[in-house]
């Protein structure tokens, strides 16, 4: 199986306070933090993890992260610019964390951007293109994996130099640890 140096994932978080008709199901099959955790990333030894998690997720995420074998290194916000819905607070923001596996270092100096990344939220869990070409650019020669991709439609991105795995599209197969 084809190890990646770099992951980008947008899990299908399953949440226990939606009301029926925001229930996240409506839009597409969620799984639990057990099936998300349970999965074997075809991660490399010196790999890193861009992954998406919202405000009452934070600690699933931190799970998740460390079940699939990365260790915390950061994380940045995207400002959707607009009000959504939400439990305590009603959320503007999802938080994108980075982990490492291994050896692996960040983009050079001249490349690093803000860790507030502001752009409009567009259809439900659509997240901006720009952090996928970013990533692209900064690891341009790497075997890069987008997990829980979504089709990439009426873009200019360019989702050919990343392999997928998601129910959305046409995907490679991940096992689970059992």
């Amino acid at each position: 199986m084809t190890q990646y140096e770099v992951i980008y994932a947008d899990p299908p978080w399953r949440y226990a306070f939606s009301t029926p008709k925001r229930r996240i199901e409506n839009h597409y099959p969620t799984m639990s933090l057990e099936e998300i955790c349970a999965l074997s990333v075809p991660a490399a030894k010196d790999s890193v993890l861009y992954l998406w998690v919202t405000a009452p997720m934070l600690r699933e995420g931190l799970k998740v992260m460390d079940s699939w074998g990365f260790e915390y290194k950061s994380h940045a916000i995207w400002d959707k610019q607009k009000v959504g819905m939400g439990f305590w607070f009603r959320g503007q923001h999802e938080l994108l964390f980075v982990g490492t596996k291994g050896n692996f270092s960040p983009p050079e100096q001249s490349q690093r951007i803000s860790s507030v990344m502001r752009e409009p939220r567009g259809l439900h869990s659509r997240k901006p293109d720009g952090v996928r070409e970013m990533i692209a650019k900064w690891f341009p020669n790497t075997k890069r994996l987008e997990m829980f991709s979504r089709p990439v439609t009426g873009n200019m991105f360019d989702a050919s130099e990343w392999d997928s795995f998601g129910n959305e599209v046409e995907s490679i197969q991940l096992a689970t640890v059992c």
